[in-house]
């Protein structure tokens, strides 16, 4: 059952607004549907409008955020729990535990590298949580057309494809989460 839900996302206020109104919707979505939310922690950028659109729809929030931006008031004070991280790395493995489900928005490096890690975790058998990739204004498209190159070439197996979900539509996020059932995947290094 999925109650907790990760959204990865850009701490830029400088993205255009069509990125903030699909992180506010989303947001509304996640309150809406009684999902808590687990992000990041920053109060800048599309992470900001998410925390504050969660918040303002009476939904809950677990802030994970590093003691450096902490110190620097660079984080959302509205959370229901914050968690304190020092490094990147035990940011990212703590949401990683409290999440049921992962959502990643558009966002730069930092955004890319969680992705990737969940999605690299899932190829693993390390979790089996749905991981969606909202594609904004087509913001993922090379992105997605690196993975469908790495299909091609045969460095992922085609069978990996069912380890995320794709869409432009915040509220097919929440359709997806509620109809997601895990898929039974290949064992890496053991089935050809």
């Amino acid at each position: 059952m999925i109650e907790k839900v990760c959204v990865y996302c850009s701490s830029s206020s400088r993205v255009d607004s069509v990125y903030r109104d699909a992180a506010e919707k989303l947001g509304r979505f996640v309150a809406e549907n009684g999902y808590h939310l687990v992000y990041g922690g920053g109060n800048l950028g599309l992470m900001g409008v998410l925390a504050q659109t969660v918040k303002n729809h009476g939904g809950t929030i677990t802030s994970v955020n590093l003691e450096l931006f902490v110190r620097k008031r660079i984080n959302f004070e509205g959370a229901d729990e914050l968690v304190v991280a020092r490094t990147m790395g035990e940011r990212k493995r703590i949401m990683i535990d409290r999440s049921d489900a992962f959502i990643a928005l558009p966002g730069g490096f930092g955004t890319l590298e969680e992705l990737s890690e969940v999605l690299t975790l899932k190829q693993l058998h390390f979790h089996t949580k749905p991981i969606v990739i909202l594609n904004t204004n087509r913001y993922y498209d090379h992105f997605l057309d690196w993975i469908e190159h790495s299909f091609s070439e045969e460095f992922v197996k085609e069978k990996y494809r069912e380890i995320y979900h794709v869409t432009d539509v915040p509220e097919e996020v929440i359709t997806y989460l509620q109809s997601y059932s895990p898929v039974e995947l290949p064992v890496k290094w053991f089935e050809e």
